[in-house]
Parts: C-alpha cells; sequence; structure tokens
C-alpha cells in the first residue's frame, strides 16, 4: 500500500500522470467492453470519461496538472481523423457513384441536426449564447468549439453538447437502426457519423468496416459544411 501511495504521488506531481490514468483506465473500460461482447452501453469512451471525471474530483488533481499528460494522447486525435481517409480510398469507386445523394443526405441530416436543436432550445426558453452553443452539437467538438466562439456562443459549452451528442448516439445507434430496419451497415455508419461525429465514427468502426467508412465520411462532410453554413446562417438570421 505505501509503494502504491508513493507511485500515486510520484505520478500525480509529473506530466505521466495525464497520460498513464488515461491509457490504464481505457484499457480496464475496453476490455470490460470486449467481456460483454461490445454492448452499447458499456461504450469504452463513455466509461472512460466518467472513471476520469470521478478519480479527478476525488483525488483534487486540477484538470490543467491533468492535461499536462493527456495532451500527447490529444495530439494523436489529429493523425487518426486523418487515417480515415484509407477506408474511403478502398472505396473511392462507390463513393464516386453516389457523391450527389451523399452530399445531399449529409446536408439535410446536418440541418436537421441543428435546426432541431436550436428550436427545442428556443422553446424551452433557453439564453441565446446557450441556443448558439447547441448548434453545432453534432459536429466534432473541435470544429464545434470554433463554430460557437464565432457565432457568439459559447465554445466549451459547444464542446459538452458534442461530447454528449456522440455519446447518446453511440449508446442508442443500434437499438434505433434495429428498430427502423435498416440491414445497410453503410447507410448505419452515414447516419451515425453524421448525428453523433467522431465517438459514433469509433463505434461504427468497431461495428463493421463499411459501417466505419462511410460514419468518417459523414464526419468530414459535417466539419466542412457545418464551419462554412452555420455561421453564414445564423449570422443572416
Amino acid at each position: 500500500m505505501t509503494s502504491f501511495v508513493e507511485l500515486w504521488t510520484y505520478l500525480s506531481a509529473t506530466p505521466l500522470f495525464g497520460l498513464t490514468v488515461t491509457v490504464a483506465v481505457y484499457c480496464a473500460a475496453h476490455a470490460a467492453y470486449v467481456q460483454v461482447n461490445q454492448a452499447p452501453w458499456a461504450n469504452p469512451v463513455m466509461w472512460t470519461v466518467v472513471a476520469l471525471a470521478a478519480l479527478l474530483t476525488l483525488s483534487g488533481t486540477p484538470y490543467p496538472a491533468y492535461f499536462s499528460g493527456a495532451q500527447f494522447i490529444h495530439f494523436l486525435l489529429g493523425p487518426a481523423v486523418v487515417a480515415l481517409a484509407w477506408p474511403l480510398w478502398q472505396r473511392r469507386a462507390a463513393l464516386r457513384r453516389h457523391a450527389g445523394p451523399l452530399l445531399w443526405a449529409a446536408l439535410a441530416g446536418g440541418a436537421v441536426a441543428c435546426a432541431s436543436a436550436v428550436v427545442l432550445g428556443w422553446a424551452l426558453g433557453l439564453p441565446r449564447e446557450v441556443l448558439m452553443s447547441l448548434a453545432p452539437k453534432s459536429v466534432t467538438a473541435p470544429v464545434a468549439m470554433g463554430i460557437a466562439e464565432a457565432i457568439d456562443g459559447i465554445p466549451a459549452l459547444a464542446a459538452v453538447f458534442a461530447v454528449l451528442t456522440g455519446m447518446i448516439g453511440a449508446l442508442s445507434g443500434r437499438y434505433l437502426f434495429d428498430a427502423l430496419r435498416i440491414p445497410s451497415m453503410a447507410a448505419r455508419g452515414f447516419a451515425l457519423g453524421t448525428a453523433s461525429h467522431g465517438i459514433g465514427a469509433a463505434r461504427a468502426m468497431q461495428v463493421h468496416p463499411d459501417a466505419g467508412a462511410y460514419a468518417g465520411l459523414a464526419l468530414g462532410l459535417q466539419a466542412v459544411m457545418a464551419a462554412v453554413l452555420i455561421p453564414f446562417i445564423l449570422r443572416w438570421l
């Protein structure tokens, strides 16, 4: 026990803490996820976030101290997103054939995701800055933060809404698709990437290669379209 306390004291005082605890917690969450046959409710990203938040709160560790080590993992998000292009390259012939419908589907899905959140928030009487933070909820968090800042929203709140949206999609997607009797893995993946960005795409990648590829495509399309259209449309309105 003494050795454990000494190890904890050492790690918590160095940048190694954020990196070590993130990797350890995620590995444990992923092992449990595999044990329950990858059930959606056991999503390792969700439980890693919950466990890390509880750990930081209980230990009194400031977030900047944690992130000084976790930033190394954060840096890898860039290469991970770029790697999503490989399965798309493998399916380039199919993408060319269906380019038009895919673009229209992405535009319609993004418009519904944005408009439904803003209209519902407005009906509930939420303040304007919260509505502007809700607008990019279905866009990957870094892009959502930039969009929120451009339209006078709250970037930190936009990131929270984006993460929550991604987790809800990853948890409920399979059940919803089964209820709607959607057999196509490509359609499932595209819908999940459109509504739930990176977290949804990660879940789709675990389920089926086609689902993962089309989820990655939808993720990229939403990021580009939202960054261009949401600030323009909301400022015009």
